[in-house]
This record gives structure tokens, C-alpha cells and sequence, in this order.
């Protein structure tokens, strides 16, 4: 059994180019595949590998200026959900779009898992989910506030047009992991809100430790990794991606007729043209054939 762990940690790295080839050359000694993400900001990403691999890894990064108190969150794949190790240097760890906005400075009030549910029943508060439509679509937390957004750089304009409904509550936020709350908040904050949550170790934390039967949560909790998808416990769900969008595919979208295995969904039906379909089709069929082959093709869950 493999550790898929997701982390995140916001520090200040003056140069955080210098930091590549280590940490890329560390992942590639341990048999360790995924993404992070460096930026002067800090270090965001997941990464799977062998349970020994991985706590080195984790040792490495913990070693970094300002990381010592890195918090990283694991679960198990019996396969390994992606198909090779990438370490990119980007402007934020997460695209907020926000230059002024440091979690580090002013960040929200952070509630643990056992604790959630309490904080959200209470007739006070406002739950917002600050994930993306898609996301959001296949689960979320009881009564909360879908953004209906399709990028996180979207959030910001959409408070900014909808905080009025929210006056006189307490606001309650959540996201897959943590990260986007961290800044989600700290946007918050420096509008005024003052009265700002946010679940620590995001949605992954909650299934991770509280119970089906206490659970809040309905429906399954979207990963970006082969896994797709994950439920109480972190057990694999169900679903499927569309190898051209990406996006999360039930049973009922994979039988509408718009849905083309290894080109295309409902979804993103108007957003591609047909020789995005061509390539998306022998991209497909370059999988197939590696995996008669016994081998591995870097495909849709390796790009971008």
C-alpha cells in the first residue's frame, strides 16, 4: 500500500528556485511521484510514494527555513495515482490573484474537525465553500453557500458582490485541504469580516476523523489525483475524470450521449474544438496501448 499525502505550508522562502533540484532529486531517490509547488510564499502540494519514502520527504521539507510546523495529511492507494514527480516554482502556491493578501499577517479563526459541526448548526452562522462549481457539485457540506465559481482568482469579485448577505453573521469556510481557506480568510479579514472560521486540515481532516454516523458531510470529496474522489475515511469513491476537462463524472454523466471515453463529457461538450477531440482521442489510445504493454503513459493526470 502506497501514501498519497497532501500538504501545504506557507512560509517565506527568499529563493525558492534554489529549493528545486533537492527536493525533485530527494522525490526521484525514493520512488516518490505528484506535484508541489514552490513560491516565495511557501510549499503546496501532494505527493505518493512507499510509507518510507514519503516521511523522508516530509523530513526534507520540515527541514526547509519556516517549515518546521509543516502539517501534511495521508491517506492510502493500493495503486499510484499519478505518473511522475514535478516540483514548479509559480508566483502563489495557490492562485488567488491577490498580491497584498498574507495568510502569515491575518488569517481566520481555525476550527478543529471534532468541533465543525457545532460551529455550523448554529443559527448565526454563514458556511461558504470556497471550492470550484465542479467540486462542489458531487459534495459538500449541509446548507453551505456554493460561490458557483470556476476558479479561485473568481472568489474575491464574488464576495465582493454578495457580502451584503452576510451581514451580522459569523462566516464559516471550508476547502479540500486547508489551503484556499488560509487565503480565503485572510481576504476576508481585510475586508472587515472579523468573525471568520475555517476548518483546519479542510474537508480531507473532517472525513479523515469523524465519524459517518456524526458527519455533516454528504457526498464525496473531489482529489486531484487518479483517486478522483474520496468519502468517510478517506475510502476511494466512485466516480470517474474526463480525460479533456477533468472534471468529476457520475454514472448518469458517462451515459449521456456528449460523453466520449478519452475525449470528452457534458461538461466541456462547447469548450473544446474538434481537433482538441483528435488529440484528446490519440492521447487515449496512446494509454490504452501502454497499458497492454504493462507500462505507463504519462497522460491527462500528468499535463498542465
Amino acid at each position: 500500500m502506497l501514501t498519497v499525502c497532501a500538504l501545504y505550508h506557507f512560509t517565506r522562502f527568499p529563493d525558492p528556485a534554489a529549493l528545486r533540484a533537492p527536493l525533485l532529486g530527494l522525490c526521484h531517490a525514493e520512488g516518490i511521484t505528484g506535484t508541489l509547488i514552490l513560491a516565495g510564499e511557501g510549499i503546496n502540494g501532494t505527493i505518493a510514494g512507499p510509507p518510507d519514502g514519503v516521511a523522508r520527504a516530509l523530513a526534507h521539507l520540515r527541514s526547509l527555513p519556516g517549515c518546521a510546523a509543516l502539517v501534511a495529511k495521508d491517506s492510502a492507494s493500493p495503486a499510484m495515482p499519478f505518473g511522475r514527480m514535478k516540483v514548479r516554482i509559480k508566483a502563489e502556491i495557490v492562485t488567488m490573484g491577490q498580491p497584498d493578501i498574507n495568510p502569515l499577517a491575518a488569517v481566520g479563526h481555525y476550527v478543529a474537525p471534532a468541533d465543525w459541526n457545532a460551529l455550523i448548526a448554529a443559527p448565526d452562522v454563514a458556511v461558504i465553500d470556497t471550492r470550484n462549481g465542479y467540486e462542489v457539485a458531487i459534495g459538500t457540506f449541509q446548507g453551505a453557500t456554493d460561490p458557483e465559481t470556476t476558479s479561485f482568482r473568481a472568489f474575491p469579485d464574488w464576495w465582493e458582490k454578495n457580502a451584503a448577505r452576510f451581514d451580522g453573521k459569523r462566516v464559516a469556510m471550508f476547502c479540500t485541504g486547508g489551503i484556499r481557506c488560509e487565503k480565503a480568510t485572510s481576504f476576508l479579514k481585510s475586508r472587515g469580516v472579523d468573525q471568520v472560521f475555517h476548518l483546519q486540515g479542510g474537508i480531507l481532516k473532517y472525513l479523515e476523523e469523524v465519524p459517518a454516523e456524526q458527519s455533516l458531510w454528504q457526498g464525496q470529496c473531489f482529489v486531484f489525483d487518479q483517486r478522483v474522489s474520496v468519502g468517510h475515511g478517506l475510502q476511494p469513491g466512485n466516480l470517474q475524470s474526463c480525460h479533456a476537462c477533468r472534471r468529476p463524472l457520475t454514472a448518469d454523466d458517462r451515459a449521456e450521449a456528449t460523453y466520449e471515453v478519452g475525449a470528452g463529457c457534458r461538461h466541456c461538450a462547447d469548450e473544446y474544438s474538434e481537433a482538441d477531440r483528435m488529440r484528446f482521442r490519440q492521447r487515449h489510445r496512446q494509454m490504452l496501448l501502454a497499458a497492454e504493454r504493462g507500462t505507463r503513459h504519462l497522460g491527462w493526470a500528468d499535463e498542465a
